[in-house]
């Protein structure tokens, strides 16, 4: 068997501007997402709702200063145990509950749309191409994300542990990673499961907005002084950990961390066994910002160019619209090309390239 090569990442698939565009219950016109990315064209660093300064909506794209890493080329031995795996999860009709003697749960077509090649390679780097480990993980994932709720994870649900902008999606690095902000200072409801289930919301909806040939994200954890004496009990710090390691492998691309107080690097201390390796060489501790962000789309509030202002109403919705129509072109060109298992992320993100099955973007085989 020949060994098989990754896509070369190219630019995003670019996005019209948003005003104005609704979805509707039920359905979703994605009439103005059908027109080719090659007959768009978009300002560098254009937003949804086109606001400059003050940037109050996302960055549809990365700006010209980040670059995507080619994607690397599969050893033979990794192509066969590659195949291996998608030979094995193409035979699944039901995954586990996680409760003993419970029926079976059908596997839905959410389930097969994520189970995307790129996201079998991830799981399969993450057990250091173990195929029974990497199954075992992948229906272990598919158990939790039906039972943990994620579909019914609303924006409306979410919209009130975000109304103080305690984290914002904006921008992306140099290497064309969504920045996904988390500033615990701007806490404002009580410790409770919500707000863990408030984070994995926006994991979610970051990794909606990755551009074509990028699989992970960068965390911007600012800990400034109205963070004071309070940190996340170490109960919420060991669940995330677990939920980031176990469900989202191979997501994080780096970690950066300004105005650690010291109560906070007690807390680093007590999680630290909790981290795996690979995990903690992407921290990255009160470094200039802008050597990882390009500027013209990093926050001044961590030394970057962007007047950011935060206005709940205009950016929640401009975020969640965003998010769902990116979502509901990649459900197009995944039913389009025939809903398989192991449909290529590249392709279904609007990326040069075919599909698996060498269906194009006018849907003809190549």
């Amino acid at each position: 068997m020949a060994a098989v090569s990754e896509p070369e990442p190219t630019a995003t698939a670019e996005l019209p501007q948003m005003n104005g565009l609704s979805i509707e219950s039920g359905s979703i016109d994605i009439h103005v997402l059908q027109t080719s990315a090659a007959k768009l064209s978009i300002a560098e660093n254009a937003t949804v709702d086109g606001s400059i300064d003050p940037v109050k909506t996302p960055f549809i794209n990365p700006s010209s200063a980040s670059q995507i890493p080619s994607a690397s080329t599969l050893t033979q031995d990794q192509s066969t145990k590659y195949f291996k795996l998608l030979t094995t999860i193409s035979s699944w009709t039901t995954k586990p509950a996680s409760t003993p003697n419970m029926p079976a749960i059908p596997i839905t077509d959410s389930d097969r749309i994520w189970l995307t090649r790129e996201c079998l390679l991830r799981y399969l780097r993450a057990t250091k191409w173990d195929t029974n480990q990497a199954a075992t993980r992948l229906q272990a994932t598919l158990t939790w994300r039906h039972e943990y709720g994620l579909e019914f994870h609303t924006p409306e649900y979410i919209s009130p542990e975000n109304a103080t902008c305690k984290q914002v999606l904006l921008g992306y690095d140099i290497a064309g990673r969504p920045c996904l902000y988390l500033n615990p200072g701007k806490q404002n409801t009580e410790r409770s499961n919500k707000q863990v289930e408030h984070l994995v919301f926006m994991l979610e909806r970051t990794i909606d907005l990755m551009p074509a040939g990028q699989e992970m994200l960068a965390l911007l954890i600012n800990f400034d002084k109205k963070m004071g004496g309070d940190r996340p009990p170490l109960w919420q710090g060991k669940q995330v950990l677990s939920i980031l390691q176990s469900h989202y492998p191979e997501r994080l691309g780096r970690a950066l961390v300004i105005n650690i107080p010291w109560v906070v690097w007690t807390f680093f201390k007590l999680i630290n066994p909790f981290i795996d390796p690979a995990t903690r060489e992407k921290l990255k501790f009160d470094q200039d910002l802008r050597q990882f962000v390009p500027p013209s789309q990093l926050l001044k509030t961590h030394g970057g160019d962007v007047n950011f202002v935060y206005d709940h109403e205009v950016y929640w919705p401009a975020l969640n619209e965003l998010a769902a129509k990116n979502r509901a072109v990649m459900m197009e060109r995944w039913v389009k090309a025939g809903k398989k298992v192991g449909e290529s992320e590249q392709y279904l993100r609007g990326g040069q390239g075919a599909a698996v099955d060498g269906v194009q973007e006018n849907g003809h085989a190549s």
